[in-house]
């Protein structure tokens, strides 16, 4: 459920609003590499770019119920590792460091279709239509030197609004969402004042689970909007950008997963020109429900 989220800017995340019986924890581990073109905030136009992050994260999701609809709480914790050079207006950039990336946190409720069900309830249970809702809230707590353009953490708070359904058909799931990204302030970025316009986002992602627990899903983003502003003066760096990934969850046993994760930019305009992949070990249990 996590892998998704945690691999990729602009998340590509199938099967985000899945019904998960009340009680169940999932721990997730992973390690991810990007290297291309990125940038750790999309809209700063970099050029001539060959950098490369190596990636550690941490996440846990716990499924709530929700005055009687299915819902969730997850977390993730980065840290990542950055090298390479880029240019910026003309300007050579080099870039060494290591450290912490921003926290996420989001709580999501599905208010159609996925009742809040207990580990017995949910053995029953076969999705039909399912529609819900999240909000995800970006911290700063990543890296951050306001002397330079390239960092780890963004140095501001972020909100993301999202409503999204999932549609079973037979071994099939299709999903669509659309977001809006909301951003605060920067007040030490070079020296000036950094805002940056909402971005928003579709995504859609078409799952296949297959015999034993095992699945695999390809997805689809595009976003756009993001235009900066620094000490007043409105800057030409909308973005307008797509991605498409691919997810493959394998079984070890009923407790633990092994997941796949790869990624790159279709159609770009800035910050998003790019490769990832991504290694993940996802682990569950139940424990008592709210």
């Amino acid at each position: 459920m996590l892998a998704g989220q945690a691999a990729w800017a602009q998340d590509i995340e199938p099967r985000s609003y899945a019904n998960l019986p009340v009680g169940l924890n999932v721990a997730l581990a992973g390690a991810v590499r990007s290297t291309g073109g990125l940038a750790t905030d999309p809209t700063v136009p970099l050029n001539d770019a060959h950098l490369r992050i190596d990636g550690a994260l941490l996440a846990y999701l716990r499924a709530l119920n929700l005055w009687g609809d299915a819902a969730r709480f997850d977390i993730i914790l980065p840290y990542a590792r950055l090298r390479g050079t880029a240019t910026l207006a003309g300007q050579p950039l080099e870039r060494h460091i290591d450290g912490l990336g921003d926290a996420r946190v989001r709580g999501a409720i599905n208010f159609y279709g996925a009742p809040a069900l207990s580990p017995r309830e949910f053995a029953a249970y076969r999705q039909d239509f399912v529609a819900g809702g999240s909000v995800q809230l970006t911290v700063p707590t990543g890296q951050y030197d306001d002397t330079r353009v390239i960092n780890l953490g963004s140095h501001r708070w972020a909100v993301k609004t999202e409503l999204g359904m999932s549609k079973a058909i037979g071994d099939w799931f299709v999903d669509l969402a659309a977001a809006v990204n909301l951003y605060g302030r920067n007040n030490d970025y070079l020296g000036q004042t950094r805002q940056q316009a909402p971005i928003q986002a579709v995504q859609t992602s078409v799952t296949r689970n297959f015999a034993g627990g095992a699945w695999a899903a390809l997805g689809y983003t595009y976003y756009r909007g993001g235009r900066t502003t620094v000490n007043g003066v409105q800057r030409d760096d909308e973005i307008g950008n797509s991605r498409a990934g691919i997810v493959v969850a394998i079984p070890v046993d009923r407790a633990n997963i092994i997941k796949l994760a790869a990624s790159r930019g279709l159609s770009i305009r800035t910050g998003t020109d790019f490769d990832t992949v991504g290694v993940f070990w996802q682990h569950a249990w139940l424990g008592a429900p709210d």
